[in-house]
């Protein structure tokens, strides 16, 4: 199985691949972003994708949400891995933090450990990469006084020296990954279900319409999870809204909210009904 993922090697992804599936044989597809991982689901050239959805720290992933709202319409969600972040400071030599001119890193991380950079790096500045191996290769090649923020694999793969373990602005720093798979796959696994969705465009604009859809949900006893909402691209103040709640699409009270939703919303998307085990 060909699975696309954020590249190149040595991004926390790929470590969070590795720990997902230990034992599985797979051929890896390293994208430069986690839009081209999914595309490449969409497009055939992968049977699978493992991306990050959301932070603990940082929240949701909006690359990934807005691929999967405007730029698919043949992959699902069918699982799910939380992958406990372990962010490190890595150089190319051992350097002083008060000579470090600039940290370079992915920008969930840069922004995951702002507390650290601000109190220990002060005047370093931050640099968005690609990805978070990307920066490391990008300071284990250069001569300048610059750090990453990566993971120890990427480190280790570089020849690079860990000046800092652990900078986490948090202890419990969790990333939740999903994994995308063609529309009709079949969800394999076991454990209690979690449905994911994204609903747009409430028929009347008055004063109670995102919380009468919403009761959809609640008078059914049905429970979200998680409520994000995220700008529609067709003007100010038009949104869409992103929805994870616990059951799966074939329960009862699940599918009844969600017809009763459809007559309340012009769109209503499923983005996959899966186990979460």
């Amino acid at each position: 199985m060909r699975i696309a993922y954020l590249g190149p090697a040595g991004t926390f992804t790929e470590d969070a691949l590795r720990e997902a599936a230990p034992d599985a044989g797979f051929e890896p597809l390293r994208t430069p972003t986690v839009h081209d991982a999914i595309l490449a689901v969409e497009r055939g050239e992968a049977e699978r994708a493992l991306v990050p959805f959301e932070n603990s720290i940082e929240g949701s992933v909006r690359s990934a949400l807005d691929t999967l709202a405007f730029d698919t319409e043949a992959v699902t969600i069918v699982g799910e891995h939380d992958y406990a972040v372990r962010a490190h400071l890595i150089a190319r030599e051992p350097i002083e933090p008060a000579r470090i001119a600039a940290v370079l890193s992915h920008p969930q991380p840069l922004a995951q450990c702002a507390r650290f950079l601000r109190e220990k790096l002060p005047g370093a500045e931050r640099r968005s990469v690609s990805s978070t191996a990307e920066a490391v290769r990008i300071v284990s090649d250069s001569a300048e006084p610059w750090a990453a923020i990566g993971a120890r694999s990427a480190a280790d793969l570089y020849g690079c020296t860990i000046l800092g373990a652990g900078i986490e602005d948090e202890a419990n720093n969790v990333t939740r990954f999903v994994w995308i798979a063609p529309a009709g796959t079949e969800p394999v696994g076991e454990g209690p279900w979690k449905t994911s969705l994204v609903f747009a465009e409430l028929g009347e604009d008055h004063p109670g319409a995102l919380v009468e859809a919403l009761q959809e949900f609640s008078s059914r006893d049905v429970n979200l999870t998680r409520i994000e909402s995220r700008p529609l691209r067709q003007g100010l103040g038009r949104y869409m809204f992103f929805c994870d709640l616990e059951g799966a699409l074939t329960d009862q009270a699940v599918s009844e909210a969600i017809a009763s939703l459809r007559t309340k919303a012009e769109s209503v998307r499923i983005l996959g009904s899966y186990p979460v085990g």
